[in-house]
């Protein structure tokens, strides 16, 4: 049997799986996320028990991306201190010598949702992590959409509420949306964590509104035939008609998208996603060898 390895590296935790060449899961891991050390131990005692034909990563970022960067397979610039400047692909390329692919922890989720989900009938879309930090990817006839670098959309500029005084959490933009409407700014402006505000109309129509905004513009730049929204801010599905709303508000008519409850939607695949497009990843690059 051909074994693929996948890894979806988040901020949080690491889930490590090996499937089958038809992408079936035979076993996963997951390992918190802490120092490179103590981190990529935990992966190589999983991935040594396999014979790997192919590994695809998904990481938290920013990566390098750029093939032609002597920096490539590296994360940079990452809040993460312990994890800045970290050769994550070089790591795997000396104990491992099989192909690798390589992206965004969020495109990696677009992948996976466009090839096994939500977007399995089209050609593109654009998916969005609402959690610890809001990320974004985006897949357009089945390629993740990658330039100097990746899609960073969770730092969009957005126009703040107008009953919104929170100056925003971004350390980099303060009032971006990642700094107004992850979930860290939500317990920061409140008081509270998402899950105990659920009751609380005012928060979610806020969070829709900032949403909204950022999914127009997204459209307006990209066009994707489908939006999925996750992360665990949006475990909260009272936000997805309140987004569809002010999306087709701000829209104002100028654009016509395609109707709205299938068109902004969550995971098909839940909190699979990121795995199943690492795991895609993997099975091109065996492919193309």
């Amino acid at each position: 049997m051909t074994l693929l390895g996948a890894i979806e590296a988040g901020g949080t935790k690491f889930v490590c799986a090996v499937s089958d060449d038809q992408l079936t899961i035979q076993e996963r891991v997951t390992i918190p996320t802490t120092t490179p050390e103590e981190t990529m131990k935990q992966v190589f005692a999983f991935f040594d028990r396999f014979e790997i034909a192919a590994i695809g990563v998904g990481s938290f970022g920013p990566i390098d991306i750029n093939t032609e960067s002597p920096t490539y397979g590296y994360i940079t610039t990452t809040p993460k201190t312990a994890w800045e400047n970290f050769d994550f692909l070089g790591s795997l390329k000396t104990r491992y010598d099989v192909p690798m692919g390589w992206t965004t922890d969020v495109n990696a989720a677009a992948l996976g949702e466009l090839e096994k989900g939500a977007a399995k009938e089209n050609h593109s879309c654009v998916y969005l992590t609402v959690g610890t930090g809001i990320g974004g990817g985006a897949v357009v006839n089945g390629q993740p959409l990658e330039g100097f670098g990746h899609p960073e959309m969770g730092h969009l500029l957005v126009r703040t509420h107008p009953d919104d005084s929170f100056e925003g959490l971004c350390p980099y933009h303060g009032n971006c949306l990642e700094g107004l409407a992850s979930g860290p700014a939500i317990e920061k402006r409140y008081g509270k964590k998402g899950h105990e505000l659920g009751d609380r109309n005012e928060v979610w129509e806020m969070e829709a509104d900032y949403l909204a905004q950022a999914l127009v513009s997204y459209a307006l730049v990209l066009s994707p035939e489908k939006f999925i929204l996750g992360g665990g801010v949006m475990k909260q599905q009272q936000l997805f008609p309140m987004i569809r709303e002010k999306f087709t508000e701000k829209m104002a008519g100028y654009v016509a998208v395609p109707e709205m409850n299938s068109y902004i939607v969550p995971p098909g695949l839940g909190d699979d996603a990121g795995i199943t497009g690492s795991l895609i990843l993997a099975q091109r690059e065996l492919n193309v060898k």
